[in-house]
């Protein structure tokens, strides 16, 4: 019975000091507590530590220039049928009558361009708004005013007076921007306040999106959501390379910025005068197709293809002709119509640049002085750029009427059904101006010029439609 005494005693007094030892035990390990383990790694690259304090760092001192935008306007909604009808309204008066737009609410983002509180975010941000609400990183909040805006680059800039200095972002060179960069986008995405996402420069250059008239984006993979509209894309230095507006809905990691050096330029100009005024040559253009560089004798497929020259206008002063490649803009290679486009838009009106055309095969300079595109007649309208195909086409002489138009050439009167040139858009009606940019005013030269586009194996066209020419390029088979 002793024994058993001294059993118990002793399991009790086991039980007591493995109580008292799991009273020490710690719920979770910390790294900084000395009665913990060691960090799982001790010894970090120092370049990983300086690159995540670079970060650190560029939140620390951006972020207070980066402002949430909150607007309110009016939506205008589309009535049903039955009710757009007179007699709903006879009836039923206006009190059955539904309100015609509602009220919607939106978020985006932007940045202090400097300290007298102008601010840049995007057009699409602020487009019909009746309020607009700033709100600091000191949470403090302002109403703001349109300055002015630009639908074609999604740029506007707002006002808002505020009582306290302002911390100014920082504008880089978007020029320099390489593939591959560190890129860091700070803005509102779903109301999240001033969320911060780093990725890297994807792209440059990306255009043809059919997101704004003017594109240049820059593609970022740094994640772009609704609600960073308007904000920052920033490189490592902390300055501003682009202004985030636009992502691919059906993908991930695929947003778009406009290149800040773009939105230099129309800022200077909203602030100063509300709008912008863009350069003007007075041409028509189109595409180059492969077939047509090789009919025009260009060393690769580039360039936008002269349709037709305004008279009087810059081109037309300058000694740009039709059927002249543009290859050269003011010294930027023109990869394209849409390129020209926008070099042409970007220069100062009034400045006299160098373009570079290809003429017979071979490279010309001419010097033109932009004008403003307000001065264009409001008949000249770039046609749509149209593809071509290869000959299967009947023609003749030309009308009386259309001789007496002065038109000069043969008539389309007929297309192979199903042909090649039906499906490249080509019609019936058309008149042929040219072959080879060999003028053609009869059926004999027509028929001689087309003898050679068959010994060569290609034929470019230029084609009269109503009011405007087009380049058809046709391979002979």
């Amino acid at each position: 019975m002793k024994s058993a005494r001294i059993l118990i005693a002793c399991l009790m007094v086991i039980c007591v000091l493995a109580a008292c030892k799991r009273k020490h035990e710690p719920t979770f390990y910390e790294s900084n507590r000395k009665e913990s383990v060691d960090a799982p790694v001790k010894d970090v690259p120092k370049d990983i530590l300086g690159t995540q304090q670079a970060f650190i760092n560029l939140v620390k001192n951006v972020t207070p220039s980066v402002v949430n935008i909150s607007t309110v306007g009016k939506k205008k909604l589309v009535r049903p049928f039955f009710e757009a009808n007179p007699f709903f309204d006879e009836f039923f008066g206006e009190r059955g009558m539904r309100p015609q737009v509602r009220r919607e609410s939106s978020l985006g983002s932007g940045f202090i361009l400097n300290k007298e509180g102008y601010i840049v975010t995007n057009d699409h941000v602020v487009r019909d708004a009746e309020s607009i609400q700033v709100k600091l990183s000191n949470e403090s909040v302002y109403s703001g005013k349109v300055v002015g805006s630009d639908p074609k680059t999604d740029i506007a800039v707002i006002k808002i007076n505020a009582k306290e200095p302002l911390p100014a972002a920082v504008l880089g060179d978007s020029s320099k921007l390489q593939v591959g960069q560190w890129a860091v986008a700070i803005g509102n995405p779903f109301g999240l306040d001033r969320t911060v996402t780093v990725g890297v420069v994807s792209a440059t250059g990306r255009s043809n999106m059919g997101i704004e008239t003017y594109e240049d984006f820059i593609q970022t993979d740094a994640s772009i959501n609704p609600g960073n509209s308007g904000g920052p894309l920033l490189n490592v230095n902390g300055e501003v390379i682009g202004i985030n507006t636009a992502i691919v809905a059906a993908g991930q990691g695929i947003g778009f910025a406009i290149p800040v050096n773009m939105a230099k330029q129309v800022v200077t100009q909203l602030i100063s005068k509300g709008n912008v005024s863009r350069g003007w040559l007075g041409i028509s253009i189109q595409a180059v197709t492969d077939d047509m560089a090789r009919s025009f004798g260009l060393p690769k497929t580039y360039g936008a293809l002269v349709n037709d020259v305004v008279p009087s206008g810059p081109a037309a002063k300058a000694g740009i002709m039709q059927g002249d490649v543009i290859t050269s803009f003011n010294g930027t290679t023109v990869k394209d119509v849409r390129m020209l486009q926008r070099v042409v838009a970007d220069t100062p009106i009034g400045k006299k640049v160098e373009v570079e055309v290809y003429r017979d095969g071979k490279p010309i300079k001419v010097y033109v002085t932009t004008a403003p595109a307000e001065s264009a007649p409001a008949q000249t309208q770039r046609p749509a750029e149209r593809e071509a195909g290869a000959l299967g086409l009947s023609v003749q002489d030309l009308s009386a009427a259309q001789k007496s138009r002065g038109l000069s050439g043969v008539v389309v009167s007929d297309l192979e059904p199903g042909g090649i040139a039906e499906d490249s858009g080509i019609e019936r009606g058309d008149v042929i101006l040219a072959v080879n940019q060999r003028k053609v005013r009869s059926l004999g030269e027509y028929q001689r010029a087309i003898k050679d586009a068959v010994a060569k194996g290609s034929a470019t066209l230029l084609i009269r439609r109503g009011n405007a020419n087009i380049y058809f390029s046709l391979k002979l088979k």
